[in-house]
């Protein structure tokens, strides 16, 4: 194992460009494949790229928010005692990373986007209280847990699938959640991922003098900028608004509300948009008065830079591989080598492959299924299954996709090559877990 770590680490660490650059050599790249391997002419290829590139606009704007959201919920004195008090319980370097797995894995099963910010945000509260514990390593256990999303609550596919009237409706129906997301088979991998992600972190604890400890001033929160007070300024009517915690307390009750109303109404089909309204109003209230909410604000929104820039091009990516027909060709390819015994774990496989180009579970359930659903009804086997392997293979290699560590990174203040070669060596085992489940069962 420490000789895999540390392969992995210097691969990672020598050949992981910045995710700005990958996302770029990655277009460049299926540029070429879809040109040679599809019937599209670079002229169409150019034009796929240019649709595509704001179609994620949406989302970037969803994940800018959970980003910054979280991170004014966790800067609040509740949270960042609560965190602090759960932060006392490892007692040493091993712990805290069973400990940080479990959390975002627990978390990330619920929902995805509240697991990626509490975990990124617990493993920092840790990394303050636990000497000796490698700080890349933490937000790699942190992140670990994104592992778990597509057999969770909030899974894109399962949920899609149970929808009435979604677009796949006349190939497969509408699947009750009893088929994909509470089958035994989807059952026993989350199980199995609870038990096997943690034991796996634990063994790439580093020894003491290889550990990579950060100094805990960094961590701390210095920029927040200084309130106005009665001394340094004369207090105006606005001042007195800005200071009020009676403007807080009144709508955040009302933002607090709507969640109990929506819940009424909708049920625990919590989404992105539930759960970035949920961390808002509550940051608001926790905060107290809009100027302190606000310099949180100030203080945090310099975190999700990367998401801003960045999604446009995975945006522009996915117009690519979606218009010229290059993740079917993909998928065909496999299809066309497996059976009825093999065909779920070589659905897993490609959309393992085909989550590099398109990393979005909804976005890419809408470019494989037609293809994988066709091919399943055809060999008789299970659609249902077919529809959770292109889901878990999706969540699979996200390990080394940085797309959805985007705000992980952004809250540690890591780059991606810092725990991408820890997800290498998480991503080869599972991936062993998950094809077996897939095969045997």
């Amino acid at each position: 194992m420490k000789a895999m770590i540390s392969f992995s680490n210097k691969l990672m660490q020598r050949y992981m460009p910045d995710p700005f650059l990958l996302v770029i050599v990655l277009t460049i790249f299926v540029m070429g494949l879809a040109f040679f391997v599809t019937d599209s002419t670079p002229v169409q290829i150019l034009g796929f790229w240019g649709d595509g590139f704001w179609n994620l606009l949406e989302f970037s704007m969803q994940m800018v928010l959970i980003v910054v959201t979280g991170h004014v919920m966790a800067s609040s004195p509740f949270f960042k005692k609560l965190l602090g008090n759960l932060a006392d319980v490892p007692k040493s370097p091993g712990q805290a990373i069973i400990l940080v797995t479990l959390v975002a894995l627990i978390a990330c099963w619920i929902n995805w986007g509240f697991g990626l910010i509490i975990g990124a945000l617990f493993a920092r509260e840790v990394a303050k209280k636990v000497d000796g514990v490698d700080y890349r390593l933490l937000i790699a256990s942190a992140y670990s847990g994104f592992i778990i999303w597509s057999g969770g609550l909030s899974s894109s596919v399962a949920l899609t699938i149970a929808t009435p009237g979604h677009f796949t409706e006349s190939l497969i129906g509408v699947v009750p959640t009893s088929e994909t997301l509470f089958s035994p088979f989807n059952l026993i991998i989350v199980v199995g991922l609870i038990i096997l992600v943690p034991i796996i972190n634990r063994f790439m604890v580093p020894p003491k003098d290889e550990a990579f400890i950060i100094d805990r001033k960094l961590l701390e929160d210095t920029d927040v900028l200084p309130s106005a007070t009665a001394e340094s300024i004369e207090i105006t009517p606005a001042d007195r608004l800005e200071n009020s915690q009676v403007i807080s307390l009144l709508i955040g009750i009302l933002g607090l509300a709507f969640i109990g109303y929506y819940i009424v109404t909708n049920g625990f089909a919590i989404n992105l948009n539930i759960v970035n309204f949920l961390f808002l109003f509550i940051g608001i209230l926790l905060h107290k008065t809009p100027r302190k909410f606000l310099e949180a604000i100030t203080s945090s929104v310099k975190s999700a830079s990367g998401i801003i820039i960045q999604f446009p091009f995975y945006a522009g990516l996915m117009g690519i591989v979606t218009a010229s027909g290059l993740a079917g060709v993909l998928s065909n390819a496999f299809i066309s080598i497996s059976n009825e015994n093999t065909f779920h774990m070589l659905t897993l496989w490609s959309a393992g492959l085909v989550n590099f180009f398109v990393p979005s579970g909804g976005g890419q359930w809408a470019v494989q299924a037609p293809v994988m659903l066709d091919a399943a009804q055809n060999l008789g086997v299970s659609l249902p299954k077919t529809a959770m392997a292109v889901a878990w293979g999706d969540a699979w290699t996200n390990m080394i996709q940085p797309f959805y560590a985007l705000p992980a990174l952004a809250i540690a203040g890591l780059k991606a090559k810092d725990i991408m070669g820890y997800g290498l060596i998480i991503m080869i085992i599972t991936g062993f877990f998950i094809s077996g489940v897939f095969y045997f069962l």
